[in-house]
């Protein structure tokens, strides 16, 4: 009831001075234009005050929450894959190094009985 009085007020002192001749009919309009303006921001906030205390209880986020933890996630998610790379690239080596170790103990693997009878009775 006292934001109506407010306006009821406003109004009166407004038509008063109108009245009385202290203020022009532009002047008046003026005023009036002004203090609507400035309370047409004053219930914008209000409202926008409501409606993110309503949505939060509901449990909802913000566009721009969620676009910033979009981008943590996926910041995370690419330094694990290039952990993950890393790890991968290390095992490959790894099994590289083991392939070429075997590849030379085959290389360097002693001669089999039967090759070296062979080979003795040739030398012979």
């Amino acid at each position: 009831m006292s934001k109506n009085n407010d306006l009821r007020s406003t109004l009166k002192s407004l038509t008063e001075n109108l009245t009385t001749g202290n203020k022009s009919a532009s002047d008046v309009a003026g005023s009036l234009n002004i203090w609507l303006r400035e309370g047409g921001e004053a219930l914008k906030v209000k409202i926008e005050d409501e409606v993110e205390r309503s949505v939060s209880k509901m449990g909802f986020i913000k566009r721009g929450e969620f676009e910033a933890l979009k981008q943590q996630v996926a910041a995370l998610s690419d330094s694990q894959g290039v952990k993950q790379e890393k790890k991968s690239s290390k095992k490959t080596t790894e099994k590289q190094k083991g392939k070429a170790s075997k590849k030379l103990k085959k290389k360097k693997a002693p001669e089999s009985k039967s090759f070296r009878k062979a080979k003795d009775k040739k030398v012979k």
